[in-house]
């Protein structure tokens, strides 16, 4: 039997997730993107909470432009840095970073970059 795309993604992200966890002191940061959109949220599995999020539908990432973003490579330099702001905000420091079950390559990869740029460590 096949597996559809979304079937595929969702097993390799349990791959993933087999391995990495995050706590309150090195939470994790995960990515989930769409053919528009890309979000980013630091989360603590052992209370369950988000500490800390991004995403490029908000309106402090599209700012006073108000032009759509996109799924690309240059808003997820952009996502990456603003989400390494709201990490340092909240008191993160290190991250456990979690692909999502997406290739490390492209708009994640760019992501994980800026996020490292701006600060976090992982």
């Amino acid at each position: 039997m096949q597996l559809t795309r979304t079937q595929s993604l969702k097993k390799r992200h349990l791959r993933v997730r087999k391995k990495v966890q995050g706590t309150a002191d090195r939470p994790r940061l995960c990515v989930h993107k769409t053919s528009k959109h890309i979000q980013v949220q630091a989360v603590d599995d052992l209370t369950g909470r988000t500490l800390a999020s991004a995403t490029t539908n908000s309106k402090e990432f599209r700012g006073d432009s108000g032009a759509k973003a996109c799924c690309n490579i240059e808003s997820a330099k952009r996502l990456g840095k603003l989400a390494a702001e709201k990490c340092k905000a909240a008191g993160i420091e290190s991250v456990v970073f979690d692909r999502g079950g997406y290739v490390y390559h492209g708009v994640v990869k760019a992501l994980a970059e800026a996020a490292r740029e701006g600060g976090l460590k992982f």
